[in-house]
Parts: C-alpha cells; sequence; structure tokens
C-alpha cells in the first residue's frame, strides 16, 4: 500500500474536465485506489465518487494505492491534481 497526502493546486480543483481526465488517469492502473477528501473516501476510478467529493483547490486530499504499480499510480495522479487540464 502505498498513501500520500497531497495538496490540490489545480484552479478548478476536481470538477468536470478535471475530474474525468484524473478518473481516465486512474482507470490507467490495475491497481485499486482511493481518494480521501475530510472524512469521506471514494474510489478514484468512479466519476461520480470523485466528483461527490466537491474537491475545490487547496483542499488537502490523501491519495492511497494498493496492488501493481501502486507508488506509480499515486505519483501521477498527485501530478494531474498540480496542473489545469484544458
Amino acid at each position: 500500500m502505498y498513501t500520500k497526502e497531497v495538496v490540490v493546486r489545480c484552479e478548478s480543483g476536481l470538477h468536470n474536465k478535471q475530474a474525468t481526465y484524473f478518473v481516465q488517469k486512474a482507470n490507467e492502473f490495475p491497481c485499486s485506489i482511493w481518494l480521501e477528501s475530510g472524512s469521506r473516501r471514494m474510489n478514484a476510478k468512479s466519476l461520480l465518487g470523485i466528483m461527490s467529493l466537491g474537491v475545490v483547490t487547496g483542499a488537502v486530499v490523501t491519495l492511497t494505492a494498493e496492488g501493481a504499480d501502486a507508488e506509480k499510480a499515486v505519483n501521477a495522479l498527485e501530478a494531474l491534481l498540480q496542473r489545469d487540464i484544458y
């Protein structure tokens, strides 16, 4: 298991297009991945789950992955949370 706390820096937070790209990237990895915000934890491969978290810019979230490529998956998703996708 690999866990990392991340500050969301993308201007739009995890809404609409940013959430879609986040989930698409998460689905590229075979491991199980979760995103925690506050006391809520959602499957990072679920668009509805991710959007329901309401993650905004500046929020501190926790990425957790378990299985093959766990560290690689967390690092790739962290990179998406650091920039805006246009």
